[in-house]
């Protein structure tokens, strides 16, 4: 799939197949993530994937908004490392681009992704930190549950001229 396409074709999916996402593309979406850029290339993430089925049912009671978990057949849980950010303060933007990579490729391999929102709400981050028995120093960022598509949301223009500026405001 060329950029451009699966970028404007990329579409936040909640309803999966119950087929298996194999491991060997679990590490491929996780080597695209890897790919990100991040301040000083110091890729402070961590990544847990998730592909037990009482875990996937126990996430949802942790984040709402991950309810599509008792359906997908793995998720990732993008982590920063706070021991890896040499730039304070970027720990954000650096893992927030490598789900954005994690999504398009999943979206590339023919699978569905949709990013669930965890940091900076402080119940889900407790939630997950005892869940997933992280360690200090390590905060839970996103959640990616992911799978086989089993719906196709329609494409939708999102340029929106009054939005753009040039030189100025």
């Amino acid at each position: 799939m060329e950029t451009l396409e699966a970028i404007k074709t990329r579409r936040s999916i909640r309803k999966f197949k119950p087929q298996p996402v194999s491991r060997q593309m679990v590490k491929e979406l996780l080597e695209a993530a890897m790919f990100a850029p991040s301040a000083g290339n110091e890729q402070p993430w961590q990544f847990i994937v998730v592909d037990e089925r009482k875990i996937l049912d126990e996430v949802p009671r942790i984040c709402p908004t991950a309810a599509m978990c008792r359906q997908a057949p793995v998720a990732v849980l993008v982590c920063g490392d706070a021991s890896l950010e040499r730039y304070q303060g970027f720990l954000v933007l650096d893992c927030s681009a490598a789900v954005q990579n994690l999504l398009l490729a999943a979206h590339a391999m023919g699978l569905g992704a949709v990013w669930a929102g965890v940091y900076p709400l402080k119940d889900r981050v407790e939630g997950f930190r005892r869940l997933f028995r992280l360690p200090e120093g390590i905060t839970p960022f996103a959640l990616v549950p992911l799978g086989y598509p089993d719906q196709k949301p329609g494409l939708q223009e999102r340029y929106r001229e009054e939005r753009v500026h040039y030189n100025g405001w």
